[in-house]
């Protein structure tokens, strides 16, 4: 029995003139969360380069506020991610370096009552302008503005005409990089952010703009049947990690006989209904799985719940997404070489 266990040497790392791909493969020879980080790049690279499946992307946070949004346009426009569920934060606050602004560095021990006085927000140990922050708004609401006031719009419809839109301004921000690229990006808790504020504002000149959360949820359940496989990659968790979650035990129930027509998958006999695993999966996070959250909630409690495969290809590493990130990024870029991939074609999915 113990010789079952005894498999695999650790490797010890020595320092010389690794690239990020390469240390990061040594990680993976390790332990605890730096072997986890390096088999992360590993397995999205594997996604990447498997041609039947269509990776989704969960991006919680507020991390356009950090210097990541940019990484986030690069997966898209090299198609590492087919479909982007964000927060509405991530995707509002980009605009403000997309529009020219910046945000500050700071420090988490700051006088708040300084900052204030300042009209400076602070996110932990960044500042963001007031001044900035406002007319990010403005241009949201202006958006709003040239839009159908009699049609009921899917957080998808809109952010697409949101980035068509930006493009022809050059404001070439995370929504501006997946319209041009084919991405979609649905948001089912986008009021909770500066296009909540825009919906206000909007409001106040006499537009009454209505975001339609069911069409939204059938837009996304839709694309369980247009799929073979889907790869999944959680950086947090919250609301857009359990939006996909779903897609692989809600999508059956748009069907009378609750199958997904075309794929293959399984049955719960109970209930007769069936559920399609996600293929792949990777989860960043922070949280723990004790306090019962879903950002904290093990993708091994997720095949209980049919929604991940029961085999090697997912896993979690308990990492800031801003040290993960960045690292897991430019290994793909050299694992991959820069090539672009061809990804799931959405011309006729909705």
């Amino acid at each position: 029995m113990r010789n079952s266990y005894i498999k695999k040497p650790v490797k010890t790392i020595v320092v010389d003139k690794k690239s990020v791909a390469e240390l990061l493969d040594a990680m993976a020879e390790t332990g605890f969360q730096g072997k986890k980080l390096g088999q992360a790049a590993q397995l999205w690279t594997k996604m990447v380069k498997d041609p039947g499946v269509t990776i989704c992307l969960g991006y919680t946070g507020s991390l356009s506020t950090t210097g990541q949004w940019k990484m986030i346009n690069w997966l898209i426009e090299n198609r590492y991610i087919d479909v982007l569920v964000p927060t509405g934060a991530n995707i509002s606050e980009d605009l403000v370096e997309a529009m020219g602004k910046h945000y500050w560095q700071g420090t988490h021990t700051a006088n708040d009552v300084d900052l204030l006085k300042a009209d400076l927000n602070r996110y932990y140990d960044v500042y963001g302008k007031e001044s900035d922050y406002l007319p990010m708004i403005e241009l949201i609401t202006d958006y709003i503005m040239t839009l159908d006031s009699h049609y009921n719009y899917s957080t998808r419809e809109f952010l697409q005409g949101f980035g068509h839109w930006l493009n022809k301004k050059k404001v070439y921000s995370i929504v501006a990089a997946a319209a041009k690229h084919g991405v979609p990006v649905f948001c089912p808790a986008m009021v909770d952010s500066a296009y909540g504020d825009a919906i206000l504002v909007a409001k106040a000149r006499g537009f009454n703009l209505v975001l339609d959360q069911s069409k939204d949820f059938q837009e996304f359940m839709a694309l369980g049947a247009k799929v073979k496989n889907f790869g999944v990659v959680y950086i947090g968790g919250g609301v857009p990690k359990d939006f996909i979650q779903l897609l692989a035990v809600s999508s059956p129930l748009q069907f009378t006989n609750k199958r997904l027509p075309g794929r293959k998958g399984s049955v719960h006999r109970p209930t007769n209904e069936g559920y399609y695993p996600h293929k792949y999966a990777i989860q960043i996070t922070t949280d723990s799985p004790q306090w019962g959250g879903l950002s904290g909630c093990t993708l091994e409690e997720a095949i209980s719940w049919g929604k991940i495969t029961a085999n090697e290809d997912h896993l979690t590493c308990y990492c800031e997404a801003t040290i993960a990130l960045p690292l897991i990024a430019h290994a793909l870029n050299e694992k991959t070489k820069g090539k672009k991939r061809k990804g799931f074609d959405f011309a006729k999915a909705f």
